[in-house]
């Protein structure tokens, strides 16, 4: 029997708890102020749409799928500069949340490998 991460994790609230740790690290760490800067002032919108990307993303409903169409995040985040600096800021305040859920650490690091992959492949500038 295959193990789906979303379940794995605990589900929507854990998935949610996620996203709002993250949201409320990267608006108030002085060392994601650069990360925070290509956000809108309001954050609300940004929550939900994570939310939504990562519950299908991590296995469970595809509830960004189902009102965005496919994520095509490249294309996204294309107005975007992503760099180095950027995609280190978006992990550091990724791996906090991460660190903070209470599940299985196979489950962390799981998550931390997954992330790490998804935020390089974000970048589109050089540095």
């Amino acid at each position: 029997m295959q193990v789906i991460p979303y379940e794995a994790i605990g589900g929507e609230q854990s998935v949610r708890k996620l996203v709002d740790r993250f949201y409320d690290l990267m608006d108030t760490l002085p060392e994601a102020k650069g990360l925070r800067a290509l956000h809108p002032e309001s954050l609300v919108s940004s929550r939900e749409k994570l939310f939504m990307f990562m519950s299908g993303w991590l296995g469970g409903p595809p509830l960004f799928v189902e009102k965005f169409g496919h994520p095509r995040l490249r294309a996204r985040h294309t107005p975007f500069p992503i760099g180095e600096s950027e995609r280190d800021q978006w992990l550091m305040c990724m791996q906090q949340s991460v660190n903070e859920l209470d599940v299985e650490q196979k489950w962390r690091d799981f998550l931390m490998e997954k992330l790490n992959g998804l935020a390089d492949f974000m970048r589109n500038k050089e540095g």
